[in-house]
């Protein structure tokens, strides 16, 4: 079965264009023209990947992004024709996995969910395996890809969870930001370690009791990151 593919740009020449690449690789592609109307569709359906403009009529990407995490940790790829720093770290910041910036060459899109795809499927099948996991008040339920504090769900990301899971299951091993963005991005990836230190923020926000005094993931001042059993 193809896999499921929500497009979303209000310019309708590069929807066209991006829907009839991925249709000629055997994907299912929707198309959205506006954020409600993405919104919309992302809560009909759970999509293998959703690439999602910045600049959209009612609701703007990021505000799309960030309400589909309430809900979702379908990846997402923010588009964006701002080539600043600042904003794509924002997309990040609100949730997404990966950003492309505008103008992009239908190869690289194509290469990039592909390569997103496939870390999402290797997760998958690699937390079948593992099952679950509980440290302390922590538990992490690898095959459902949950994870609960004190028995209360915590909504964690994609690339969130990847990244509490890798130190979960590697504890006291310190991973330079560098490696994290590699093992957990991939060596494709076009951003920076800013990208690791958001996600590591956003992480300690949502499992840490006092994220200034973490109990799980530990910074090594100069080396990297840990988690700590």
């Amino acid at each position: 079965m193809g896999k499921k593919v929500l497009v979303v740009d209000d310019e309708k020449l590069i929807v066209k264009g991006i829907r009839f690449s991925l249709e000629q690789d055997g994907m299912d592609v929707d198309c959205a023209y506006d954020g409600e109307e993405a919104l919309s569709l992302a809560k009909e359906h759970e999509y293998d990947i959703v690439l999602l403009d910045v600049m959209l009529p009612k609701l703007n990407g990021f505000e799309v992004c960030q309400q589909i995490r309430d809900f979702s940790t379908m990846p997402i790829v923010m588009l964006t024709a701002k080539g600043d720093d600042m904003d794509k770290i924002l997309g990040l910041e609100y949730g997404a996995d990966d950003y492309i910036t505008k103008p992009f060459n239908i190869l690289e899109v194509k290469a990039r969910i592909k390569a997103i795809m496939r870390r999402t499927s290797k997760k998958a099948e690699q937390a079948e395996n593992k099952k679950m996991i509980q440290i302390g008040d922590l538990k992490l339920d690898c095959e459902g890809r949950r994870v609960y504090i004190s028995g209360k769900e915590i909504n964690l990301t994609a690339k969130e969870f990847d990244v509490l899971e890798l130190l979960v299951f590697n504890p006291n091993k310190v991973y330079s930001r560098e490696n994290l963005l590699n093992i957990v991005w991939g060596y494709e990836y076009p951003g920076d370690v800013r990208t690791v230190d958001v996600h590591i923020r956003r992480l300690r926000e949502k499992i840490e009791s006092n994220p200034s005094e973490p109990k799980y993931v530990h910074t090594k001042w100069g080396v990297g990151y840990y988690f700590q059993e």
